[in-house]
């Protein structure tokens, strides 16, 4: 098989800046974590970029995208604005989802960006109902649904491959296999580890990708989302990919060997792409740097900008929360 071609330079590019934007975005996350500055729980998605980069970069703006609560890198790949996210994960009311939803519920329905899901598996139902809504309004949107790989134990997948299967639902399926769900390998909780085909039992078109690669995430992607548009039913991504760092911050990570690790960063999806590009005369060392200038510069104003950011007023603590009594 042939490698992927490339896409055209200003498109490389982009997909390049947006990796680099996820990794320093999530570097200056868990900075920002030991600071205190940001509470409750933080998954962080370093050495999975090219998969959000590749996917969301074959979807139009008015696809939905559905995720899961390891969401940073899609959020910002759907563009919602690293500003609106790190204040968010500030706890502050200029975040996308007005500091109530935090690291894990990141939103924003004026990008059709629907979560940020902390329960595991959770937003694959959700997925198929915009899928189906989608296909009885006639309209061509494809959702796109972000997994990991511990959601396939889950009932939640195996009700939403039968339903979408049987009526042929415009829905693409990402399951960002990363080895391992939360501490326990794959090989641990998975009796069939080629999970892709967990989802052809239901007769769903699916197939294996390598998800450090870029290029191949999306040709794959563009095949899905094709496929999907064109009413032939769904569409499952097994993205091969590795996560770095622990599976969140408060994790020691004493379940996996730390010669592992080092392998798998050896297939860095950032330096594999600015390889590809370097050697096809797209990227040299000047645009790199001003790259990385541009993006170290992004992620300091957001973080400038969610410091300074207000908390929401404690009146309006019942907010959505209450229906207002009449008369009052």
């Amino acid at each position: 098989m042939s490698p992927p071609a490339l896409p055209e330079p200003e498109v490389a590019l982009e997909w390049l800046r947006q990796m680099l934007l996820i990794r320093r975005f999530e570097e200056r996350s868990a900075q920002e974590y030991s600071r205190g500055k940001i509470r409750g729980f933080l998954h962080l998605y370093i050495g999975e970029e090219a998969c959000a980069a590749g996917v969301i970069g074959q979807l139009r703006g008015d696809d939905p995208i559905v995720s899961h609560y390891r969401e940073h890198g899609h959020a910002l790949a759907r563009g919602l604005g690293a500003r609106a996210i790190m204040a968010e994960m500030f706890g502050r009311e200029s975040g996308c989802s007005r500091g109530r939803g935090g690291s894990m519920h990141l939103f924003d329905a004026s990008r059709h960006f629907y979560g940020g899901n902390a329960i595991v598996g959770g937003g694959m139902p959700l997925a198929a109902g915009m899928a189906l809504a989608d296909q009885l309004q006639r309209r061509s949107r494809v959702t796109a649904c972000f997994i990991g790989d511990g959601a396939v134990a889950e009932g939640a997948f195996h009700e939403t491959m039968n339903l979408s299967s049987l009526w042929k639902l415009p829905v693409v399926f990402a399951c960002e296999n990363n080895l391992y769900a939360m501490g326990t390998a794959l090989s641990r909780h998975q009796a069939q580890p080629e999970l892709w085909q967990k989802a052809a039992a239901y007769r769903v078109r699916a197939e294996t990708v390598d998800g450090m690669d870029v290029l191949a995430v999306a040709e794959a992607a563009r095949r899905a989302v094709e496929y999907a548009r064109a009413g032939e039913g769904p569409y499952f991504l097994e993205l091969r990919t590795y996560r770095f760092r622990a599976h969140s911050m408060y994790d020691p990570e004493l379940y996996r060997d730390r010669r592992e690790v080092e392998e798998w960063k050896a297939r860095d999806p950032i330096a594999l792409f600015e390889a590809t590009l370097r050697e096809a005369g797209i990227l040299d060392e000047a645009k790199g740097q001003q790259l990385r200038a541009s993006v170290d510069a992004e992620v300091e104003d957001s973080v400038a900008f969610a410091d300074a950011a207000p908390l929401e007023p404690l009146s309006n603590l019942l907010e959505g929360v209450c229906a207002p009594r009449e008369g009052r």
